[in-house]
Order: structure tokens, then C-alpha cells, then sequence
């Protein structure tokens, strides 16, 4: 039997509560990725924010608040097993409290720990890659990301911009987090029209790009180093790659 939810954090959780009260899951995956298995039976799990809210309480409670980070972390990653590497995670977690963390080799842990990482290290990497642009009385800054993070990303801009307002676009996704001054929201967002960019800004984007261009000293220019730290699929949204 395999558990099914909307796709919300709580929706897994509800589907980790039903695996201990109502009978024992196979897997979880969220139903709009969910690619049909032969002799597995599907079960649809409506969310339920009472049932999530002891899970996540257990989480904090009997294993740690670096179990819930991982959890979380993973649950945002774009692998497609995530959720059933979440289950078997918590799974020895509820076992072994705050040591789970430390049995690094255990095929369950190393999964988690895998998938959490790469979505701490793409948050880090964007965190300095991503280009605000001025649009209006908005700054807009696009993205592609590979994990489904922005929400990582809203609370440290909101910080260092709060006197503006800003919009952060994940393209792929088509959802963005809105700032207005006070605070962040999660909203859908699609904007597919090519950005209408104040002079002012069209000014700073050019001296940007001269700047870039002119501080490299050519002989000691590394297209491997600087692939390793600005990866090619992320620049299609960097003022300074874009010709």
C-alpha cells in the first residue's frame, strides 16, 4: 500500500500519522507525481493539520530539531522518492532519538542527509547568485532553481530589503514569494512577458556588465573554477552572463 497526499508538508505528515494509526505504508509520494506501481494499492490521504501538527511535535520532541531541518530540507528537494526516504528516516528516528543523525551508515540516514544537503547547498549558492532587477516600484529577481527552496530564500532578503518591495519568481514552478514591506507571502506566479526594466536600471545593468567584464585579468581567466561556482543553468537569470 502506498499513501498519497496533496503535496503540502502537512500532507506528508498526516500520511506519517495514518502509517503508525492506521496501517503501515509501503511508500508516500504526492499525487501529482506519483507514477502508478503494479500490485501496490493506492490510498488517498486528506490532509489533516491536527494529525501533522503531533508529528511534527514528535519530530522536535523525540528526535531533534536537526531531524526536523533534514526532514523538511528533503521534503523540498526534487527527487522523486523523497517521501519514502522521509518515512524510513523517522521511522529509525522515533527508534533512536537525536542519534539517528550519527549513523552514517545507514542507507535510510544517508538518503535524507544526501537530499538535505544539496537543497542547504543550492540555497547557499542562490543566495548569492540571485540579481534583483528594478521594475516599477517592485525588485524582481527570476530563478530556476533545481529544489523547490524559495522559501529558504525569503526570510534573508526580507531582512537585508526591508524597506523594499520585492518579488523572487521561480520560473519552473511558477510561485514566488511576494514581499511588501512588512512581510512575505507564498503566492502561484507566472509572468512570461520579457521585463520592462526602468533606464536607471538598464544604466546599472550596463555598468555591471562592464565592470565584470573589465576587473578579470585574462591570463589568469579558470572557465572550470568559474563553472564550478556560477553553474551554466543558472545564468540565464545573472545580468552578467546575458550579452
Amino acid at each position: 500500500m502506498v499513501y498519497l497526499h496533496d503535496g503540502t508538508f502537512n500532507g506528508l505528515l498526516t500520511c506519517v500519522y495514518e502509517h503508525y494509526y492506521l496501517e503501515k505504508a509501503n511508500g508516500i509520494y504526492p499525487e501529482n507525481r506519483f507514477e502508478m506501481e503494479l500490485l501496490e494499492q493506492e490510498v488517498h490521504i486528506a490532509t489533516d493539520d491536527v494529525k501533522a501538527k503531533k508529528v511534527y511535535d514528535a519530530i522536535w520532541n523525540k528526535i531533534s530539531d536537526e531531524a526536523m531541518k533534514n526532514v523538511y530540507y528533503t521534503f523540498l528537494s526534487n527527487d522523486y522518492k523523497k517521501d519514502c526516504y522521509i518515512l524510513k528516516y523517522l521511522e529509525l528516528g522515533f527508534k533512536m532519538g537525536y542519534k539517528v543523525d550519527n549513523d552514517h551508515t545507514n542507507k535510510d540516514v544517508i538518503n535524507v542527509h544526501k537530499l538535505s544537503s544539496k537543497v542547504s547547498k543550492e540555497r547557499h549558492r542562490l543566495l548569492g547568485l540571485l540579481r534583483f532587477q528594478e521594475v516599477g516600484d517592485v525588485l524582481y529577481a527570476p530563478l530556476t532553481p533545481d529544489h523547490d527552496l524559495i522559501e529558504l530564500l525569503a526570510d534573508h532578503f526580507a531582512d537585508r530589503m526591508r524597506n523594499e518591495k520585492f518579488i523572487i519568481h521561480d520560473k519552473k514552478r511558477n510561485k514566488a514569494v511576494v514581499y511588501n514591506k512588512k512581510e512575505w507571502m507564498i503566492t502561484d506566479f507566472t509572468y512570461e512577458n520579457e521585463i520592462d526594466v526602468s533606464e536607471k536600471e538598464r544604466d546599472f545593468q550596463e555598468m555591471w556588465k562592464g565592470y565584470f567584464e573589465h576587473i578579470g585579468i585574462k591570463e589568469r581567466k579558470n572557465l572550470v573554477l568559474q563553472r564550478q561556482f556560477v553553474p551554466t543553468r543558472y545564468r540565464k537569470n545573472i545580468v552578467e552572463f546575458n550579452k
